[in-house]
């Protein structure tokens, strides 16, 4: 008897149906051992010594496959073929050894990159030993991520408070997003002209041309500049003649050839384009169809690993996509010979397959509705993505004419599609809007063509587009910066760090992501250049085909990085502070001809204001402290006809309520808050005294009618932006709960309430979630009770037992 062990139960469920009863399949559930976040996980000064420690999962699944063991002669550890899952098998053979659990056992690797019948068979026909380089290189990455992570946020926490982590590869995408703000920011846009001419042929056929050159010189981009150039170059050719001739014209016939079957990092970019698909969503979906589906009650591998680096193919599903090409759409759309596509990825590793379904002839449409639907988008984009890749090319024919008259010269092209070619079933989609070209009538060289109108148009020069996260993952790996697998887990941890926000699928750096990068590229600014990122991936990939010692690598980057981190250590707060100020003042004061005036402050009129620390992050003050107590979060714009109170923590006013009382948006240690009022925050006591009991007593036995006249305070519900809280919006949450009316059916009011799991809807004794905090002010009567109707007559789990015991 055997025993295989792979990572996922899917995968065990669907390649224990290809095994035979000599096998028994097991799942370690992913890595079953991890380095725990402590100091002293790994040890620099003993060697790179690691201490691992067992997850609780882990722990369980390792008793029952040393107990599956028992009476086993072979353990074959079949997880996935990467350095991830080369890590994985070298951890459970670790711990199986460790527990004397593989006497008289033989423990072999086995490596497929689809989850079929035939790869799995080809795999167990060549087993091999666990690789010693593969296994070394996933020391060395995660020995580096570590001792970055565990070294360099302590630094932030202290010399940065409010910030929350930093890593080797998140902090350089970080920087990215950054960049690209600053770049944003200091564009200075430029106005230019162009001037198309509309035409027609002798024969009445219209057409349009740019204007090209002006006295036998090249127009450039900036060549007419303003209004007044523009006109001037107008008046010159409404006054020449209008009848041009064409004194260049050239055909050529061009080809447009089909893009290489997909890589993680272009199945990612695609998803998102064509699907709308997040990275971590794309690979989520991926990775089910890579370790089967129930289709008809059986399941099967759909398609070959999908973390690769790799866009080579096996002869033999070129072959099945080159006879289903010509079966389809016939012999014309099949190229003489098999394509053959070549890496560009910066570093690219672990040479597999590129990802492509196992059965070509398993078309999309075949398998239907028995696929969920994101599954069913995403295998069928990856089925055509790869049969286009060995379909012919498209043919074109492209024209280009000039036409010229007294000294001007205006420029045409055209382009006619021959042959769709792979155009048939796949076109990629790009991110940057493409330039369509027109269609031109048959023209002779000497011919005329007629002047008919002219068209000035405006333009102004555009600053580089925020990343998306198509666009984000693109430059990562072109820059050659972390591998295609971790870059879902990299862009969610700056998301749930507070360092960027994503709107309209775009990312904005947060102001904490700003400071983080800031003081990064001030004290640690080697390690998050671009290219130190790209070549440490380098290293990695040497260790991995064994050209250079995993320890020397550590140990020289370790050298450097511990100085670093020792002399920013001794910065004082006041150092730190006086730096990012220095930084960041264009940014914090929109730096301008009134710099000085959004610099002054605005209750005392007399301080300036300056970044300064707080012990839950960074903020804008006074320099008149404690005489001037002015403060706001860096979030916070200050305008003229909003100017926050001199009292208290970082206000900012809102306005009056309908008795005439100010309320103010403040930030607090639970974070932003509304306040009704002028009365400060009291500071938090240890027990609840005799006194407070009283007043709680006394708020509890308000009726909900005159609870408004007694909340002075309140939190901002989880999920809405503090920063766009309207003053209608802030008296509503003040004056929760907000009565809807009366239902007629049950003759109870129906109001709106926040309780510790968020705000819902109440109807008596009836109580429904609210799904968006923004229903909180938009619900209304009649869709409150639909709602609470539909879900008193939906039967739940609970429901059922209450009907089984009646």
């Amino acid at each position: 008897m055997k025993l295989v062990l792979v990572e996922s139960p899917a995968k065990a469920k669907t390649i224990g149906k290809y095994l035979g009863e000599e096998y028994q399949v097991l799942a370690t559930y992913g890595h079953v051992r991890d380095l725990p976040s402590k100091e002293g996980s790994v040890e620099p000064e003993n060697g790179f010594a690691f201490h691992w420690e067992l997850e609780a999962r882990g722990a369980r699944q390792m008793k029952e496959i040393s107990r599956a063991l028992q009476g086993k002669e072979q353990l074959l550890l079949a997880t996935d073929p990467d350095r991830e899952g080369e890590a994985i098998a070298w951890h459970v053979e670790e711990v199986l050894r460790k527990r004397k659990a593989l006497q008289g056992i033989d423990v072999q690797r086995v490596v497929f990159h689809a989850v079929t019948k035939s790869a799995l068979s080809e795999a167990l026909q060549h087993p091999r030993k666990i690789s010693t380089s593969l296994v070394e290189a996933y020391l060395a990455r995660r020995a580096l991520d570590y001792l970055v992570g565990f070294n360099l946020s302590p630094v932030l926490w202290r010399k940065l408070p409010g910030s929350r982590s930093a890593g080797r590869v998140q902090s350089v995408a970080l920087r990215l997003v950054v960049d690209r703000e600053i770049e944003i920011e200091k564009f200075d846009s430029q106005e230019f002209w162009s001037i198309t001419g509309m035409f027609s042929t002798p024969d009445d056929k219209p057409f349009e041309a740019k204007l090209f050159a002006i006295g036998g010189e090249k127009l450039d981009k900036f060549a007419i500049k303003n209004q007044q150039e523009v006109d001037d170059v107008l008046q010159r050719l409404r006054a020449a003649s209008s009848s041009f001739v064409v004194t260049s014209l050239e055909k050529k016939r061009v080809k447009r050839h089909p893009y290489a079957p997909f890589l993680t990092s272009t199945l990612q970019q695609e998803a998102s384009r064509k699907l709308g698909f997040s990275v971590r969503k794309t690979m989520q979906v991926a990775q089910n169809l890579y370790e089967g589906m129930d289709i008809d009650g059986d399941s099967a591998g759909l398609i070959t690993y999908m973390r690769t680096d790799s866009v080579s193919v096996v002869p033999e599903a070129v072959q099945t996509a080159r006879k289903l090409i010509a079966d389809t759409f016939g012999a014309s759309y099949v190229p003489e010979s098999p394509r053959v596509f070549q890496n560009k990825v910066k570093n690219a590793q672990e040479a597999h397959e590129a990802i492509r379904p196992t059965d070509l002839t398993r078309t999309p449409e075949k398998l239907g509705a028995r696929l969920p639907a994101d599954h069913r988008a995403l295998y069928a984009l990856i089925w055509r993505r790869m049969v286009a890749s060995q379909m012919a090319a498209a043919v074109f024919d492209q024209t280009s004419i000039d036409l010229e008259n007294d000294g001007f010269t205006f420029h045409a092209t055209g382009s006619t599609q021959v042959f769709d070619g792979f155009l048939r079933l796949y076109e990629e989609t790009r991110d940057e809007p493409q330039e369509v070209n027109a269609i031109l009538p048959p023209l002779k060289e000497g011919e005329k063509a007629t002047l008919r109108n002219l068209v000035p148009a405006q333009h102004f020069t555009q600053p580089p587009p925020r990343f998306t996260e198509a666009s984000l993952v693109k430059k990562l790996e072109e820059l050659g910066i972390g591998r295609p697998s971790t870059y879902a887990s990299i862009l969610q941890v700056l998301r749930d760090r507070g360092y960027v926000r994503t709107e309209k699928k775009v990312f904005f750096p947060e102001e904490r992501g700003r400071l983080v990068t800031t003081f990064l590229t001030n004290f640690f600014k080697t390690y998050v250049e671009y290219t130190f990122t790209a070549d440490l991936e380098q290293k990695l990939d040497d260790i991995s085909n064994a050209r250079l010692p995993w320890k020397d690598v550590l140990t020289q980057f370790w050298t450097g990085f511990k100085s670093t981190v020792d002399t920013a250590m001794t910065l004082s707060m006041a150092e730190v502070i006086e730096k990012l100020n220095q930084e960041l003042e264009d940014h914090l004061f929109k730096k301008n001809d009134a710099t000085e005036e959004l610099r002054q402050c605005p209750a005392c009129k007399e301080g300036q204001l300056s970044l300064k620390p707080g012990k839950f992050g960074a903020f804008i003050g006074c320099s008149a402290y404690p005489a001037c107590r002015y403060t706001r979060r860096l979030e916070e714009s200050v305008s003229s006809e909003e100017v926050p109170s001199a009292q208290g923590v970082g206000p900012k006013i809102l306005g009056q309520d309908p008795s005439g009382e100010t309320i103010t948006l403040r930030t607090g240690r639970f974070g932003p808050y509304l306040q009704r009022g002028d009365n400060l925050p009291q500071k938090p006591v240890a027990r609840r005294t005799k006194k407070k009991a009283e007043e709680e007593q006394a708020l509890a036995a308000v009726p909900a009618a005159q609870e408004e006249q007694v909340r002075t305070r309140v939190s901002i519900p989880r999920g809405l932006d503090p920063d766009r809280i309207t003053l209608e919006q802030a008296v509503v949450l003040l004056s929760l709960p907000r009565n809807l009316g009366t239902c007629p059916k049950t003759e109870t009011s129906v109001t709106v309430e926040r309780g510790r799991f968020g705000p819902f809807v109440r109807r008596g004794p009836q109580c429904l979630s609210l799904k968006k905090p923004e229903e909180i002010f938009s619900l209304n009567l009649q869709e409150a009770i639909a709602r609470l109707d539909t879900a008193s007559n939906t039967e739940t789990p609970r429901k059922r037992r209450i009907a089984r015991r009646a």
